[in-house]
């Protein structure tokens, strides 16, 4: 692949950088362009950023990374300067270069990197195969909230998708009769605010008795080929997690830049107090920057078990130190933080479960 530019400087164009420079090493980022210089640096990790202007190399191709809404504008502005080769990156071709990234990620670690999709409905080699009941049952459930955004266009759940409210103890409104709801029984309904869908996740771990269970968003959904279940079952897949991605500067200095910081140093004061066996573990892990976004999963239930058994103590106590902030994103520190505790849960277990990934969809 030739030299490129990109055009736009903030996380979409440095993942994207991050992708085509470790897939095809002999690229170069010529530069990052931009059509205004008042929000964006004079360069990134030593790459400038500089206007759409005349006298830029119009050979060259330019991917344009930004959101979607400002693709159009930004190509008027590249073909006014000259440019013709011009790929605006789509939520396909993302999917296309963030897998093939993590597959080569993997290989280069000695490490197969498996979708849903790659595995068949039958097994290899049944003799060998553990046998499991053919009959298990899988539902995944959607977190909802009546403060949810209306999507734009009517999505039809899956049948094996079913709504769950979440934050249902903070109001009396629901979103339809008979809805599954976070605040019956054993709940922390009323964290939702700062918990987000962890509510949700708590309550189907308390009560949900399927099989294999899963938690998705109204508008983020697993893309799960219709015999999904069957495949899981045939080949003993003990997770399933969302396709990873990269973020940088690192897991835990992403979280640190984007969020509070004393909320991430506090979690790792837990990790070196009240668990020290893992704490240099997930040190390594946070300074990588392969990511399980969104708290979405379908694991089996006693994997479910092991995972919040573990995860929730530390988030209770995360809360209890961070209190409720005043800016109401900052405030949902938890869920943010949940992330990355299921991404290193995962990571630093990978040679106990058998993990496969899934795409995801985002509705508008």
């Amino acid at each position: 692949m030739p030299n490129i530019y990109i055009a736009g400087a903030h996380s979409r164009a440095q993942t994207l950088k991050e992708y085509i420079t470790y897939l095809f090493s002999d690229t170069e980022v010529l530069a990052y362009l931009v059509d205004d210089m008042s929000d964006n640096p004079n360069s990134v990790d030593n790459i400038p950023v500089e206007l759409i202007k005349p006298g830029l190399d119009i050979s060259c191709r330019v991917y344009i990374a930004t959101r979607g809404v400002n693709h159009a504008k930004l190509k008027a502005e590249l073909e006014q300067v000259g440019f013709s080769d011009i790929i605006p990156v789509t939520v396909q071709l993302d999917i296309e270069l963030r897998n093939a990234y993590v597959k080569k990620k993997y290989e280069s670690q000695g490490r197969l990197y498996q979708m849903i999709d790659d595995i068949d409905a039958i097994g290899h080699d049944k003799g060998s195969e553990k046998r499991i009941d053919k009959k298990a049952a899988g539902v995944i459930y959607v977190a909802n909230s009546i403060y949810d955004k209306k999507l734009q266009n009517e999505y039809l759940l899956k049948p094996y998708e079913k709504i769950i409210q979440v934050g249902a103890a903070l109001t009396d409104e629901r979103i339809s009769d008979g809805v599954i709801t976070d605040c019956v029984g054993d709940n922390i309904s009323d964290r939702n605010r700062q918990f987000c869908e962890l509510t949700g996740i708590y309550w189907i771990w308390k009560h949900a008795v399927e099989d294999y269970i899963g938690i998705a968003h109204y508008r983020r959904h697993f893309l799960l080929p219709d015999d999904w279940l069957k495949r899981v079952i045939y080949n003993d897949v003990d997770v399933i997690l969302p396709a990873p991605l990269y973020i940088g500067p690192s897991i835990a200095e992403n979280f640190k830049e984007r969020h509070i910081p004393e909320d991430w140093d506090y979690l790792m004061e837990y990790f070196d107090n009240n668990l020290p066996e893992e704490c240099e573990q997930a040190k390594k892990i946070f300074a990588g920057n392969l990511f399980n976004p969104c708290n979405m999963f379908i694991m089996k239930r006693e994997v479910l078990d092991e995972l919040c058994l573990w995860m929730f103590p530390i988030l209770d106590a995360v809360w209890k130190h961070g209190g409720v902030k005043d800016d109401p994103y900052m405030n949902r520190y938890p869920g943010f933080i949940s992330e990355r505790l299921i991404t290193y849960f995962f990571e630093s277990r990978k040679d106990r479960y058998r993990i496969v990934y899934a795409n995801k969809n985002f509705l508008k």
